[in-house]
């Protein structure tokens, strides 16, 4: 496991949110891909596991907006 992901786990539990394997290899697709959406990571991560549910990844990047690794900006033309 390299060290950014370990510091985001770390950041995660002090947030009180448990680690499951789905929430890891979620983890795995933000940290390895360029995702523009919670659609593409979905997209992405059920090519690895069928069983991870949409709702799953909202709340992993809504957890993880929570402790500032990641920013979703809204943009309206």
């Amino acid at each position: 496991m390299n060290s950014e992901k370990e510091n985001i786990i770390i950041k995660l539990k002090k947030n009180g949110c448990r680690i499951t394997k789905q929430r890891e290899m979620i983890l795995d697709v933000i940290l390895e891909n360029k995702c523009s959406s919670c659609k593409e990571i979905y997209i992405k991560v059920t090519k690895m596991d069928e069983s991870i549910g949409m709702a799953t990844v909202y709340r992993l990047v809504k957890e993880l907006e929570k402790i500032e690794v990641i920013s979703r900006e809204i943009v309206y033309k």
